[in-house]
């Protein structure tokens, strides 16, 4: 699918339809996303657990930070913000329930730590919060633009701090011995967003992870794979207005629902997988972890990418994205906490996405907006 992204080039240079241009660059963009992915796992054997943990975890989500710094750019900044939301909704729900329904149609109830599951669903509540308050008081600020920025920026810089404590906990924390659902004295994995990159499998201890490609190789290909993913995500960018347009979609459900599944359908990928082999905690792990990288690194750091472009992109939501948020992270927590999943929870999950999806797309934009 990698020639999607040169033609989608060369069609956005030749005044190809925008509409056109918009599918290619989003086809382009998926592979680009998972050789990213792919050389960051590749580096991480060479660097070691923990540095290839830190360094998954600060490029987990780099193809869809990508994309947004180029709506920033533009001046998309309701695209920016429902981007991130349907990012957490995509993993809590569409991610986690796809997961759900195949590995429990193929295992029956699946079992896995519930002390992992339900500290990052735990932490993703309190992230959530961290996120919701600006957007709640912002109202009492309207009339105070300096105060609204600074209020926006002082939560970014504490979500990343709070991410940074995460990291570090993931990988000092010591772990716990499994004593329950018969796993028997295997160590439980470490809550935290670098659990989910660190690939880390302890359902299957003994698998060992050799490397595909040289460290080299693996170096050119994440570097030619980033400016790959800025060269598309500029012409994603610039399609998206014409888009709007000839379709009749508006900005809010573009960001809501299609950014997120183009910059972050690979990871979704590993997800579903590893849940179809019978490892939920992984599979856990990456949902909720990408999830927390969102909220807690991705969100505020565009805070401040913002104003290097002279934009403002306060860390303010409107109501309808904070009551999915709020439903699909309670419900996802819900679902950790008992250390058991169904393939009913799943399609739960999955039909809640899809009432969401629907529910945006016949939200019409004057109403979206902030």
């Amino acid at each position: 699918m990698v020639i999607f992204a040169p033609i989608a080039f060369i069609a956005d240079r030749v005044g190809v339809d925008p509409v056109i241009v918009f599918v290619l660059s989003a086809l382009g963009l998926i592979p680009l996303a998972k050789l990213i992915g792919d050389a960051t796992e590749e580096l991480a054997i060479y660097t070691g657990p923990k540095l290839g943990g830190l360094l998954n975890a600060t490029l987990g989500n780099a193809a869809e930070l990508i994309i947004t710094i180029f709506a920033i750019q533009a001046g998309l900044l309701e695209l920016v913000r429902a981007s991130l939301i349907g990012s957490i909704l995509g993993n809590l729900l569409l991610v986690l329930g796809l997961s759900l329904v195949l590995g429990g149609l193929r295992h029956g109830t699946q079992i896995f730590d519930k002390r992992t599951a339900g500290l990052n669903a735990t932490l993703l509540l309190l992230a959530v919060v961290a996120l919701a308050i600006p957007s709640l008081f912002d109202r009492a600020l309207v009339t105070a633009p300096n105060s609204e920025l600074l209020f926006s920026e002082g939560v970014a810089v504490i979500l990343i701090v709070l991410y940074a404590l995460s990291v570090i906990y993931s990988f000092t924390a010591k772990p716990v011995l499994d004593t329950g659902h018969g796993t028997g004295n295997v160590p439980a994995p470490v809550a935290g967003p670098a659990l989910s990159a660190v690939s880390t499998d302890h359902s299957g201890a003994d698998e060992v992870h050799h490397a595909k490609w040289t460290l080299r190789f693996s170096v050119i290909v994440l570097i030619l794979a980033t400016v790959g993913t800025a060269i598309v995500s500029e012409t994603l960018i610039g399609a998206v207005e014409p888009v709007v347009q000839q379709l009749g979609l508006t900005e809010f459900f573009l960001g809501i629902i299609i950014i997120p599944l183009v910059g972050n359908i690979a990871e979704h990928l590993v997800a579903v997988q590893v849940a179809i082999k019978n490892k939920m905690e992984l599979s856990l792990a990456v949902s909720l972890g990408s999830s927390l990288q969102i909220s807690l690194l991705v969100a505020p750091v565009l805070v401040f990418i913002s104003l290097l472009f002279g934009e403002r992109l306060l860390l303010v939501f409107n109501d309808f994205e904070l009551i999915a948020l709020f439903g699909a992270t309670i419900i996802a927590a819900f679902i950790a906490i008992d250390g058991e999943s169904n393939w009913l929870e799943g399609a739960i999950l999955l039909g809640i996405y899809v009432i969401i999806g629907l529910a945006f797309f016949f939200l019409p934009a004057t109403v979206a907006i902030h």
